[in-house]
């Protein structure tokens, strides 16, 4: 007898509930024994007598570094980093300044940083002998450079391979830890400032060599990516350097530390990234490779050589006063380097403008006019930075550093000035770029360096530390005045080119 369909539904349901009650009783039971109780009905997930817990989510930055492992990973088994798709968005303005921001930043402050950790943990004598290879090791990162990241990012169309420009790097790099080898072995220093140089001169130069991939990114409009490279390779070297010797209290070990972090995180990130984020390019050859070197050369040289003036005070400390100067000396530095830093911000994104200024004749006073407010801001960030050493700079570095800055009160105050027109330098230096008039101001700093030796090694061996940044003020101040007056050539004699009858 067929039964109502009603009638088998609730069947169905009474059945279902009786089965259910024995598991249910079964948890009570379980509960009552004092373990967890479970509710295992019908249709319903196992549930707990306490509120349901979410697995707990990966930090950002942990599922992060999975998320780049795994496609490191299998970009390797597919056996080409070039050829796989880009996931990354070009053309991202507000990111590439930002990230660009960051990246230079701690880039920038990983000097001060180092020598803080050093001086704190290692005391001033050992930080002063690090700082020293740290001038040199810069020394060596810009001759790896070869002045090559402008004229990179600005080749549009390519007309150099990729490929010849990572091989051009890799032969300056070479070369730049040749020369750190020799300068160490003449200098015939010890085992351990020997290991110390050596550490960070593959830091620096990894530093160099990273720059090429670095600019791959920004000429294909991912800036941001760069910024990000070079924030983390200094963050995670910092981090190395800081524990080792921390747990050691050995600069050495810390130095080497430094070293292998530097060349982890490029072949873990930078180099990939750079791969993997950006077209497959074509193979090197001999003739773009030396017309790179040649064409370069001239920015290099400059470059170079205006480090090189910066220096000399420093090395000729190294010859004839104790390695705790050498700390003294770059850490009343720093505060003026903030000024260069900040300056740079406030231009460098304005470059291509002040040129499109230039090429139009009647915005050439306009030109003039934008050139005199920088100037402006330059001094006026100088006069904040003064005041700001003397109203706290100087009791922060003491704390910082474990050692009484104001006995150096007025050397500070030089420093800072000294800072100041170095920053104004290096503007105008720009400006020339952008006249496309470079070579006319090489015999300026050929001059400047001639007599920033003079100046060094007399002041220095009279006068200490005091005498080495006087020499160092008055050298800036001399290149100051020769760029200022070669300019106003410059422009008299462009003004001219225009108006002969003028």
């Amino acid at each position: 007898m067929a039964r109502n369909p009603q009638d088998i539904v609730r069947a169905l349901t009474r059945r279902g509930a009786t089965h259910a009650r024995p598991a249910f009783r079964h948890a009570e039971q379980v509960e009552n024994d004092g373990a967890e109780r479970v509710d295992v009905r019908p249709g319903h997930e196992p549930r707990t007598g306490r509120a349901r817990r979410h697995p707990a989510r990966e930090p950002f930055v942990a599922r992060l570094i999975n998320q780049w492992w795994t496609r490191l990973l299998q970009a390797i088994y597919h056996g080409s980093l070039s050829e796989q798709e880009a996931e990354y968005a070009s053309h991202s303005t507000g990111r590439d300044y930002v990230w660009n921001t960051v990246g230079t930043a701690l880039w920038g402050m990983t000097f001060p940083v180092f020598t803080v950790v050093a001086t704190q943990l290692a005391g001033t004598e050992q930080a002063g002998m690090f700082s020293m290879a740290f001038v040199t090791g810069t020394l060596l990162m810009i001759a790896a450079n070869y002045g090559v990241r402008n004229y990179q990012v600005s080749d549009i169309d390519e007309t150099h391979s990729f490929g010849s420009y990572q091989l051009a790097r890799w032969i300056t790099g070479i070369l730049a830890f040749g020369m750190g080898l020799l300068y160490c072995t003449l200098r015939g220093y010890e085992p351990d400032m020997f290991t110390i140089c050596m550490g960070v001169y593959v830091y620096k130069l990894i530093d160099g060599v990273a720059d090429v991939y670095e600019g791959r990114l920004q000429q294909a409009d991912k800036l941001y990516l760069a910024g990000i490279s070079q924030a983390v390779r200094s963050v995670v070297v910092v981090v190395a350097f800081s524990l080792m010797l921390l747990i050691t209290r050995n600069l050495a070990l810390a130095s080497i530390a430094m070293a292998v972090i530097a060349v982890a995180s490029f072949a873990l990130l930078t180099l990939p990234l750079a791969l993997l984020e950006t077209e497959k390019s074509g193979r090197w050859h001999v003739d773009e490779v030396t017309d790179l070197l040649t064409h370069c050369f001239p920015l290099f040289a400059a470059l170079f050589l205006f480090n090189l003036i910066e220096s000399i005070p420093k090395f000729v400390m190294e010859g004839a006063l104790s390695y705790d100067n050498q700390l003294y000396f770059n850490a009343l530095y720093f505060p003026a380097q903030g000024i260069l830093l900040a300056i740079g911000f406030v231009y460098k994104p304005q470059l291509l403008r002040l040129a499109s200024i230039w090429s139009n004749p009647r915005k050439r006073r306009r030109f003039d006019v934008i050139i005199a407010a920088v100037m402006a801001v330059i001094l006026g960030l100088t006069a904040v930075v003064s005041l700001f050493m003397e109203w706290i700079g100087l009791p922060l570095m003491s704390f910082m550093y474990g050692v009484d800055f104001g006995q150096f009160g007025l050397l500070a105050h030089l420093m800072i000035i000294a800072g100041g027109i170095t920053a104004a330098i290096d503007f105008l230096y720009a400006i020339v770029a952008v006249l496309r008039r470079q070579q006319a101001v090489m015999k300026l700093y050929m001059l400047s360096f001639v007599v920033s030796i003079v100046l060094s090694l007399v002041l220095v061996n009279l006068l200490g530390l005091t005498g080495a940044v006087v020499s160092y003020l008055g050298t800036m101040g001399l290149l100051l005045v020769l760029l200022v007056l070669e300019y106003a050539r410059m422009r008299r004699a462009i003004t001219k080119e225009r108006n002969p009858f003028s």
